[in-house]
C-alpha cells in the first residue's frame, strides 16, 4: 500500500468525547457507513431478495410467484434460489422490472499506535485507548483488526465492516503481518532456524515466515520478521521462549497495507476506495482508480 489520505490529528484529549472534523469525521458525507460503488460492480443476489427490495411483494410471495412461473430471467423461467446481477433482465408477469442494486465500500483507517495505548473501549484502570483517537461515526462503530499489546506500537487497522474485519483476522486467510523487533543481543544461526521451523508455545506451535537482519549498535539489534497469524503477544513469546528480550516491537505491515512513513504516532489516515477494494477482494471501479491518481498528483 503506497498512499493514504492526509494524516489526521488525534480528535481531542484521551478519554473525552472528540470533536472530529474533516472528511472522515461525524457529519461528513461518508459518515453513513460506506461509499457507494456503481451498480455494475454489485455482486449477484438472490432473486427473491432483490425483487422484494423493489416493493413488488414479500420474499415468500415472490417465491410463490417463481414456482407459478410468473417470473423470468433473461427470457427463461426463474428458479427458486436463483441469483441475478445488474445486467440480467427480470420480468414479472411479462413486465420488465428495474432492479435496485447497490454496494457499499467499507471504511478503513490506518492508525499509528504509540506504546502505552490499549486496544479496548473499556478499561477499569482508565488507561488511554486507541479508540479515543479515532473519528466519530454517525452509524456503527470502529472495529479493530486484531490487537497490539500496550507495549507494542505501529500499524493498527480499523474498519466499520464486521465481515471485512473477520476476513482480515481469520487464520484461514493466512494474512501476513510484518514486525520490526529490537532485541537485547543477536540471534545465532541455530536460533534463526528454530524460529523459522517452529517454537512450541503454551497455546501451540508458532513460526516466523521470514527473519531479516535490520542492523543495530551496541547490545541492541533489530530484526524484521513476518508471521501469518495474530495470537496474543505471539512475537514476543517466540523470542522469550529462546531466552531473548524484546526491548521494542513495532508492526509495520498488515497484509498489503504498509504503514506510511508520513503517519505520525497517535495519528490516523483513511484508505481510499481502490485500496479498500483490493483489501476486501472487491472489484476496483475504473473511475475510482482515475480519481485516486488525480488526488496523488495534486498532493505532489
Amino acid at each position: 500500500m503506497s498512499t493514504f489520505r492526509t494524516p489526521r490529528r488525534p480528535n481531542g484529549p484521551p478519554n473525552k468525547p472528540s470533536k472530529a472534523s474533516g472528511p472522515g469525521a461525524a457529519g461528513g458525507r461518508r459518515g453513513r457507513g460506506g461509499r457507494k460503488l456503481p451498480t455494475e460492480f454489485a455482486e449477484p443476489e438472490r432473486l427473491h431478495k432483490i425483487l422484494a427490495q423493489t416493493g413488488i411483494a414479500s420474499r415468500r410471495e415472490i417465491e410463490e410467484m417463481i414456482v407459478a412461473g410468473r417470473i423470468s430471467v433473461n427470457g427463461l423461467p426463474a428458479g427458486v434460489g436463483q441469483k441475478v446481477g445488474p445486467t440480467d433482465k427480470v420480468r414479472v408477469n411479462g413486465k420488465l422490472v428495474n432492479l435496485q442494486f447497490s454496494i457499499r465500500v467499507p471504511r478503513v483507517l490506518a492508525y499509528h499506535k504509540p506504546e502505552g495505548e490499549i486496544v479496548s473501549r473499556d478499561d477499569p484502570e482508565g488507561r488511554v485507548s486507541v479508540f479515543d483517537r479515532l473519528p466519530k461515526l454517525r452509524r456503527g462503530r470502529w472495529i479493530a483488526v486484531g490487537r497490539l499489546d500496550i507495549n507494542t506500537s505501529g500499524l493498527l487497522l480499523f474498519t466499520n465492516d464486521g465481515s471485512l474485519a473477520n476476513r482480515l483476522m481469520h487464520p484461514r486467510y493466512q494474512i501476513e503481518r510484518e514486525y520490526a523487533a529490537r532485541l537485547l543481543g543477536r540471534l545465532d544461526d541455530e536460533q534463526i532456524e528454530a524460529l523459522k521451523q517452529g517454537i512450541e508455545l503454551e497455546d501451540g506451535p508458532a513460526r516466523f515466515n521470514t527473519i531479516d537482519d535490520g542492523g543495530g549498535e551496541g547490545a541492541n539489534h533489530w530484526y524484521r520478521v513476518t508471521i501469518s497469524e495474530g495470537r496474543n503477544r505471539e512475537v514476543r513469546r517466540m523470542f522469550e521462549a529462546l531466552g531473548l528480550t524484546v526491548s521494542r516491537l513495532m508492526r509495520v505491515r498488515y497484509g498489503p497495507v504498509t504503514m506510511s512513513p508520513r503517519l505520525r504516532r497517535g495519528h490516523w489516515e483513511e484508505m481510499g476506495v481502490p485500496e479498500v477494494c483490493r483489501l476486501a477482494g472487491m472489484p476496483v471501479p475504473p473511475e475510482a482508480v482515475a480519481g485516486r491518481r488525480k488526488a496523488v498528483r495534486k498532493r505532489g
